[in-house]
């Protein structure tokens, strides 16, 4: 079992930079690949970013790809999702999720495979 808290999100204006930290409590944190997914008002949620458990595989949206950078330290049990260049679409509510599949080397985009949800972080970027 793994519990997850998002922090890092607030308003910002297009073009700014924030990063979002994940924490996970759990011993296999280490274990697990992460996502971050996000979901805009009256869309569906939709991934962002997410990496294997060393970080040695990464994966980015479309959208995202050459502004977002998902990192993890797993000595302190946290995912981050620095955000760059941002623009008024970004605006959600971004979660983190663990996909609990121990060491697997498959990094999955889809949401069923990832079993641990945050609470979610409200990111908006102003125009």
């Amino acid at each position: 079992q793994a519990q997850l808290v998002e922090s890092g999100g607030g308003l910002v204006q297009a073009g700014g930079s924030l990063r979002l930290s994940c924490a996970a409590s759990g011993r296999r944190f280490s274990s697990y690949a992460m996502g971050w997914f996000r979901q805009a008002p009256g869309k569906e949620r939709d991934i962002v970013a997410a990496t294997t458990w060393n970080g040695g595989t990464t994966y980015y949206g479309d959208s995202v790809k050459g502004r977002f950078t998902i990192s993890r330290d797993n000595a302190k049990n946290t995912v981050y999702l620095q955000m760059d260049s941002l623009k008024p679409e970004d605006t959600a509510v971004y979660y983190c999720a663990a996909d609990p599949r121990p060491y697997s080397a498959i990094l999955s985009h889809a949401q069923t495979e990832y079993a641990y949800w945050g609470q979610g972080t409200q990111v908006t970027v102003s125009s």
